[in-house]
């Protein structure tokens, strides 16, 4: 009788030994799994960031240069509108005929609707050709739109390098859940094996919620 009962708590030792393995194997693959997945997703967005940050500091520079010349061409407005008012207050109607046809479409539109609201005798009248609606510079608009296209590539590139970070993390995690798997199989005590794969199964819970959580590239 003995015998028999010493010989059936070996046969549950052995088969819950088993069992402890297989579950420490699934745990593993699972968590190498994770791991890769994670590490694949960190090198995206590491990638896209670079990309994001590329592409946004191009757009600016450009955008510099369309500003340059854009406040360039003010410059040159300003300056012969300042010599064509000087010669009409001359009375030098050649000349301000002259500067006059040498304005950009814009200015000449700004100008004529200034002189419209009688800026000499009407005090309400705007200040300038240049607060005038009519007064704008050509390619504007599409700077501004560069501008913004650069700022939000800036953000999504700033978006890229915190997920980037946050898969690495991940990774880092799922290499714990590894490490536990593993080292709770070295162990003779299936108690202390249990608590391992105890701890490494609720790491890698935390890591698959994590990862369902997470946008993917």
């Amino acid at each position: 009788m003995a015998d028999t009962g010493s010989s059936e708590q070996e046969q549950r030792k052995t088969r819950k030994k088993k069992i402890l393995n297989i579950l420490s194997v699934i745990l593993l693959v699972l968590a190498t799994s994770g791991s890769t997945w994670s590490a694949y997703q960190a090198t995206r967005w590491n990638s896209a960031q670079s990309i994001n940050f590329s592409e946004s500091a191009v757009l600016h520079a450009e955008a510099a240069r369309r500003t340059n010349i854009e406040s360039q061409l003010v410059g040159i407005d300003v300056g012969l509108f300042v010599q064509y008012a000087a010669a009409s207050y001359r009375g030098d109607k050649p000349l301000a005929d002259f500067l006059f046809q040498r304005f950009r479409p814009e200015l000449k539109a700004a100008i004529e609707a200034w002189l419209k609201t009688n800026p000499l005798k009407n005090p309400n009248a705007p200040s300038s050709p240049f607060v005038m609606k009519e007064y704008s510079i050509r390619g504007s608009e599409q700077t501004l739109a560069l501008v913004e296209k650069s700022d939000k590539l800036f953000e999504k590139a700033k978006d890229a390098k915190v997920l980037a970070k946050d898969y690495i993390f991940l990774a880092m995690l799922f290499e714990l859940v590894l490490f536990f798997s593993s080292l709770g199989a070295k162990f003779e005590s299936d108690a202390v094996e249990s608590i391992m794969l105890s701890f490494s199964a609720v790491l890698y819970a935390v890591g698959l919620v994590l990862l369902f959580s997470f946008p993917l590239y």
